[in-house]
């Protein structure tokens, strides 16, 4: 009977195959914490430059999509999580620009031009 062994030299290319696979295609996917930051801030630059009263939608998309992003987080569903608070940002630069652009009009009305 005859015993056939593996050099660690003939499985050392396949393993860093499967690991370059697994890797490519998601398996470690991780929280996305730093898009989550990142739309909190931009939720809060937008209350913060007065979107609850000029850009009030365009407010509550990006906090909708804030909530989908948490609850993706908490199913385990990182890329829908990712993709929802990516979403929520853009949501919230939107209000912002429109709630600085309806403060900078009003306030430009007030000084009388």
């Amino acid at each position: 009977m005859r015993i056939a062994y593996y050099s660690s030299r003939s499985t050392g290319p396949l393993a860093l195959l499967v690991l370059a696979f697994a890797i490519v295609s998601g398996c470690g996917t991780s929280a996305p914490v730093q898009e989550m930051s990142n739309a909190r801030q931009a939720v809060q630059a937008a209350r913060e430059a007065g979107a609850e009263q000029f850009a009030s939608q365009n407010l509550s998309q990006a906090e909708i999509l804030l909530r989908k992003a948490s609850l993706g987080i908490e199913r385990g569903d990182y890329n829908g999580a990712r993709e929802h608070a990516l979403a929520a940002r853009q949501a919230a630069a939107r209000a912002r620009v429109v709630a600085l652009d309806a403060t900078t009009e009003s306030g430009v009305a007030g000084w009388g031009f």
